[in-house]
Parts: C-alpha cells; sequence; structure tokens
C-alpha cells in the first residue's frame, strides 16, 4: 500500500473533481495544481498551491510550458524503493508526488469539428499531460495515475479503506488504463495529421491508420469449438449497430451467434415495415415482411420451419417473445430501438452443418 500525501492535479474534463479534491483533502493530502485547474479548486474553498508557486518558474509561452519541470518530473519518476533516488530528490528539496490526476486536452472533439483549421489543430494537442500521465504510469510502483473521472469515487472508498492508501493492484489498473489513453490519444493525432494532404485539406483517406478497441466480453468459443474467442468494438460505436447490443438473458454468446446477429440485423433493418429475418451461418435463409411482427415471423419461419437459424425482427412495437414456438435450443432476438439480445427459443434442427 502506498499513502497518498502529494496529488498533481491538472485537467481538461473537470467533471466531478471538486468533490474529488474534496475527498483527498480529507486524508490531508497536499494538492498542486495549474491554471484553470487551481482556480476552479480554489474558488471550491480548496487549499491548492499552483505549479508556477511549487517549481519557482512561471509558465510562458502562452502555457505550452507549464509542467515540464524537473521538480515536478522528478517526484513522479523516483522509484520509492531506490534510497539512491530518494536520497537524489532529497538534496534537491523535491518531494514524492504519489497521485497524478491528468486528463488531456480534447483533441478529438476539436477536430471532429468541420471548421476546425489546421492551426486550432496543433494547439489542441497536448504536451505536458501526455508526459505527466507515462511518467506517473511508468512508476506506478510508487504512484497511481488517474486519467478518468468515473474513477474518483472508487479511489477515495479504497482510501478510506486503507488510512488514506491505494494497493498495487489498483495502481497498475489506473496505469493501464493511463497508457492506454495516452496511445488513443496520440492516434487520434496521427489519424488526423497524416489524412491531410499538402496543402491542408482533408485527403479521402490517411496515410496511416491507427485503431483502437475494448473488450466487450470474453465469448462462450470461436467459429469453432475448440477455438477461444472475445468480442472487441471501438471507442465511438455506431448507432444502431450490433455492437451496441445489451443481452437480457440467455447462455454465453459465442462468435457465431455475433457473427450472424449482425448479418440478420444488418439485413432487416433496411425494411420500413414489420419483417423478420432468419439467417444461420451469415446467410439469410428466410425473410418476410407481413402486417405485424408476429406475421412477418410466421411467414418467414414458414420458409424453413425444421432449420436453426438466427432469427431479427424489426420492429418498434411487440417485442420478441418466448410463447411463440415450441422449441428447446436458446437463440438471440432483437427488435429494433436499442438492439436487446434475448434467448429466442426454436425448433430444434433436423440436421445441422455447424455447432449452434
Amino acid at each position: 500500500m502506498i499513502p497518498i500525501r502529494t496529488a498533481l492535479v491538472s485537467v481538461s474534463d473537470k467533471s466531478g473533481l471538486a468533490e474529488f479534491a474534496r475527498g483527498l483533502a480529507r486524508f490531508k493530502v497536499k494538492i498542486l495544481s495549474t491554471g484553470g485547474t487551481a482556480k476552479l479548486l480554489a474558488d471550491q474553498g480548496l487549499l491548492v498551491t499552483e505549479v508556477a508557486d511549487y517549481t519557482g518558474f512561471p509558465e510562458m509561452l502562452d502555457g505550452r510550458v507549464k509542467t515540464l519541470h524537473p521538480r515536478l518530473h522528478a517526484g513522479i519518476l523516483a522509484r520509492r524503493d531506490s534510497p539512491a533516488h530518494l536520497a537524489a530528490i532529497k538534496a534537491a528539496g523535491i518531494e514524492p508526488i504519489d497521485l497524478v490526476v491528468v486528463n488531456l486536452y480534447p483533441f478529438a472533439r476539436a477536430v471532429a469539428n468541420s471548421n476546425c483549421t489546421l492551426a486550432e489543430a496543433i494547439e489542441n494537442i497536448d504536451v505536458g499531460g501526455p508526459s505527466m500521465l507515462r511518467a506517473g504510469a511508468k512508476n506506478y510502483a510508487g504512484v497511481a495515475v488517474v486519467t478518468d473521472p468515473s474513477d474518483y469515487s472508487k479511489l477515495l472508498a479504497e482510501m478510506g479503506k486503507h488510512g488514506g492508501a491505494l494497493s498495487e493492484g489498483t495502481r497498475f489498473a489506473l496505469a493501464k488504463k493511463a497508457f492506454a489513453h495516452s496511445a488513443a490519444y496520440e492516434a487520434a493525432i496521427a489519424n488526423y495529421l497524416t489524412g491531410l494532404t499538402g496543402d491542408g485539406n482533408l485527403a479521402p483517406f490517411p496515410e496511416r491508420l491507427t485503431l483502437q478497441f475494448e473488450k466487450v466480453q470474453d465469448l462462450r468459443y470461436g467459429e469453432n469449438p475448440h477455438q477461444a474467442a472475445a468480442f472487441y468494438r471501438d471507442g465511438s460505436p455506431t448507432r444502431g449497430g450490433i455492437a451496441g447490443y445489451t443481452q437480457i438473458q440467455g447462455k454465453e454468446l459465442s462468435y457465431n451467434n455475433i457473427a450472424d446477429a449482425d448479418a440478420a440485423w444488418e439485413c432487416v433493418k433496411t425494411f420500413d415495415q414489420p419483417a423478420c429475418v432468419i439467417v444461420k451461418h451469415a446467410n439469410p435463409c428466410g425473410a418476410a415482411i407481413g402486417a405485424s411482427p408476429r406475421d412477418a415471423y410466421e411467414r418467414a419461419f414458414a420458409t424453413d420451419p425444421t432449420a436453426g437459424a438466427r432469427i431479427r425482427r424489426r420492429s418498434t412495437t411487440d417485442p420478441c417473445r418466448q410463447d411463440q414456438r415450441p422449441g428447446d435450443v436458446g437463440e438471440p432476438c432483437a427488435r429494433r430501438s436499442d438492439i436487446r439480445l434475448q434467448a429466442r427459443r426454436r425448433r430444434a434442427p433436423r440436421a445441422s452443418s455447424g455447432p449452434p
């Protein structure tokens, strides 16, 4: 356990920050901060030390240089298990910094604006923030680094249980999250800049494309039962796409379940009227429209009542029900609006070319 005594706080997203800082103050944590963040905390009646006062070096170059100072980075990077490191910072009058709270300039949001100029994009590239973030994450053995406001309450709760300290497991989890945050940030910058032509206009496609995905869940198996698989989605999944599903009941999904569900959903959502599409191994084997969702389902089912398949219906009413067909095998079923998956009963197939 590492007790938190000094925190460096410099954020663009200030949501929940005042409450978090108040929580830190209850544990007698010394808070160092910069610019607008320091002003916000001071306005909330919190005791805060401006970084410029702490380092003895004022901000310069329109704020481009604020935290790039040895007094900060040595305090973050000094190894707590190295007597030589601790002696070096003590000799220099530098205090260890135990908590780094940083999130970065909103570059992706800035360049998403079609009117954003190259000069504006460049000014939204954070330099000091990633430096502090990476330093804290590298030295997670002695430092906790926080990038996500949703973690604030959990950290305060853990500190409350351990007398103001955070565990190594928590610090390591935060470090992984910080490096992922930094990687996504750098990828957004690279994707934007390599997507510009020589005259500064956007090219149809960037020269390099860096993507990042988060794991949604482990799957029951891969394309075949002996294979492992997991389901990933990007940070901004397409609205109405299968990546935004919520499973509300039924057994754990497999790779084939999700592949079939995606194929069926992409097909059924092209209709404007009540429709049902039945898919087996990514191929539609029954499709119908009807006067009602039930009618569309009955028509599609009638095309091949013995084959096992994934069923998708398009409707904003009459959600999938368990009582329409007796059977003994659960399959996903979806309704339009928020793509909610639930177990759908179907007849057991007389013959099958692969796993259900």
